[in-house]
């Protein structure tokens, strides 16, 4: 009869520890978001709570999500912004020479234009 009591009660302890170790596990990414003070750490954490009825299908893809940010570095574009913002600037000092060039050729087309012009001895 002792047994029967023990097991029981050593079964509602393992349902208990599993139940809420589950929920603990489904909380992991929320709470390295809130760590790293995450942009959407609410959504996270709701997507958590929606990851339970999916049987935690979601939740890696909530970790790489939360483990992304690093409030120091952003999402960590920054470097690439960076090399797009010289990218950029090169770029307009190139179309700035392109059209300072062009226009040069065309001052040496009219100039040449005019020396031809009047270099032809004139008809009489």
């Amino acid at each position: 009869m002792f047994l029967d009591y023990f097991a029981l009660g050593l079964l509602v302890f393992v349902v208990l520890v599993l139940f809420y170790g589950i929920i603990a596990i489904h909380d992991i990414p929320y709470e390295i978001a809130k760590g790293r003070e995450h942009p959407h750490q609410d959504a996270i954490h709701y997507a958590g709570w929606v990851s339970l009825f999916t049987l935690h299908a979601l939740w890696p893809f909530l970790w790489i999500w939360a483990t992304l940010w690093r409030k120091e570095r952003g999402w960590g574009f920054h470097r690439l912004e960076e090399e797009q913002h010289d990218l950029h600037h090169r770029l307009e000092k190139l179309i700035d020479q392109v059209e300072s060039l062009q226009h040069e050729v065309n001052s040496l087309k009219q100039h040449s234009a005019t020396e031809q012009h009047t270099d032809k001895p004139e008809e009489k």
